[in-house]
């Protein structure tokens, strides 16, 4: 696949672009205030408040409350993370992993509140030690084992999570240990249904967990299982050949069936799983290098880890599954003329297929590409192509760092100032950005300083 394109007229001088504002954040953010707004109805019906007049009975009542709020939090988490179409359109992946990451904490904090204030106030209502009541709430309350597997499940995920400890797993472990949050979600639905007073209090309470739990775990199996292998199945994609571009970084060309029907468009991502051994079960986040064709698609790897530097040794006719696609990289951010690319090593990738895929007039786009030297610089051909064909202003902008927390190669100066003298009207230009997060962040800032409108700045990140 190289970097031929058909010339496109770029909308007139001085134009703008409006892209159409989706309605889809509003309705999943009303839904989920509604949503809790249920519960804490149900806690109030279930007397609630009243029993707020004694010490015991109170801190029972606050800690049903804790629960009933942890439970919805938790289901909410799970469909943020299901991979719905239209709330990923709507949010973007990258905003969806903070408001889980979010979400998913502030649960588990209000399900260990639960669990320490329903024992406190179960024992001093019966006069007698936490240790006794909380021993008799799990070996003599129905589902009650069931739960506390499902919180040491909870648990592990928890701990696995915070950023100092995924900081030293392998990617590939911390996917699998991340995949017992459902297996905890699951394990605590029983004693909630068969204990809980607020689960069986009246009809209308069964029925909102049951639909809640059941549009849950509909979604993940839609969304999660169903798609993705509805999708395999009907494109039946496999690789055609892979290409060394630069040290460490190769791209793999594949074909499918009926890839027209395929709704991705440059600058999105999939998740792909290469049917090459016991490593197919882990997916993996590649982006498009080059703008999708009816006929092919094209990723570029960048070897980081055990499975993507299996990548550089797949075989022409391997079998691949694909989930996708994902992300909001695309040219339906764009609300100005002028674009301007800035990308850091590998992060090209979906900026070049972007290129390919727009339409500007001559001289309305720029790229800025940092690498450490020219041998790290990936599809440079295809992107003097670009330049000479299309007109885009490349700038290769390459040498060791200044100092931390510059984009800029060494000698620079300030972030801002490089920036506007690269790009002396960029403040008029739409910024597509991708990298390595900090480097993104220091861009972002530069791009602020610059004047930069924050709705004209477009990055998506996939740390893990």
């Amino acid at each position: 696949m190289t970097a031929t394109t058909t010339r496109t007229a770029g909308p007139a001088a001085g134009s703008a672009i409006r892209p159409k504002r989706g309605w889809w954040p509003d309705v999943i953010g009303a839904v989920t205030a509604f949503s809790m707004l249920i519960v804490v109805a149900l806690w109030v019906r279930g007397r609630g408040l009243q029993d707020l007049g004694g010490l015991w009975t109170a801190t029972t009542s606050v800690g049903r409350l804790a629960g009933l709020i942890s439970a919805d939090l938790l289901l909410v988490q799970v469909l943020l993370m299901a991979r719905v179409p239209w709330i990923e359109r709507a949010y973007g992946q990258d905003q969806l992993a903070r408001w889980h990451r979010l979400v998913g904490f502030t649960s588990f904090n209000l399900m260990l509140a639960h669990i320490m204030l329903i024992t406190v106030g179960y024992a001093g209502t019966a006069h007698a030690s936490v240790v006794r009541e909380a021993w008799d709430l799990v070996t003599t309350y129905p589902g009650m084992l069931l739960a506390v597997a499902g919180t040491a499940a909870l648990v592990m995920v928890v701990v696995t999570s915070v950023r100092a400890a995924r900081r030293r797993l392998r990617y590939e472990s911390w996917h699998l240990m991340h995949l017992y949050a459902y297996l905890g979600v699951g394990l605590a639905l029983p004693h909630q249904l068969w204990t809980g007073a607020d689960f069986t209090s009246s009809p209308v309470a069964t029925v909102y967990w049951w639909t809640a739990y059941g549009v849950a775990a509909g979604a993940v199996l839609v969304f999660r299982l169903g798609l993705p292998l509805w999708r395999s199945m009907r494109h039946r994609l496999e690789v055609t050949t892979v290409v060394r571009e630069a040290p460490g970084v190769h791209s793999v060309y594949l074909r499918g069936r009926d890839l027209h029907r395929l709704p991705v468009r440059a600058g999105q991502f999939l998740q792909w799983r290469f049917l090459t051994g016991p490593g197919w079960t882990r997916a993996h986040p590649y982006s498009l290098s080059a703008a999708p064709r009816p006929d092919a698609l094209r990723i570029t790897v960048k070897t980081l880890g055990d499975d993507s530097r299996e990548v550089a040794a797949l075989r022409p006719g391997t079998k691949v599954l694909i989930e996708g696609p994902y992300g909001r990289l695309t040219a339906d951010r764009r609300t100005a003329r002028r674009v301007a690319m800035i990308a850091s090593g590998v992060g090209i990738t979906p900026l070049r297929a972007l290129l390919e895929e727009l339409p500007y007039a001559p001289g309305d786009a720029v790229l800025l590409y940092r690498a450490r030297e020219a041998a790290d610089l990936v599809f440079r051909g295809e992107l003097e192509h670009l330049a000479a064909a299309r007109g885009v202003h490349v700038r290769y902008l390459l040498g060791p760092r200044d100092r931390d927390g510059s984009w800029l190669p060494a000698g620079w100066g300030d972030d801002a100032a490089g920036l506007r003298h690269l790009v002396p009207d960029i403040a008029h230009h739409d910024v597509f950005v991708c990298g390595p997060d900090p480097w993104m962040e220091a861009v972002v800032g530069a791009a602020r300083r610059a004047r930069v409108p924050a709705d004209r700045i477009h990055l998506e990140r996939f740390t893990w």
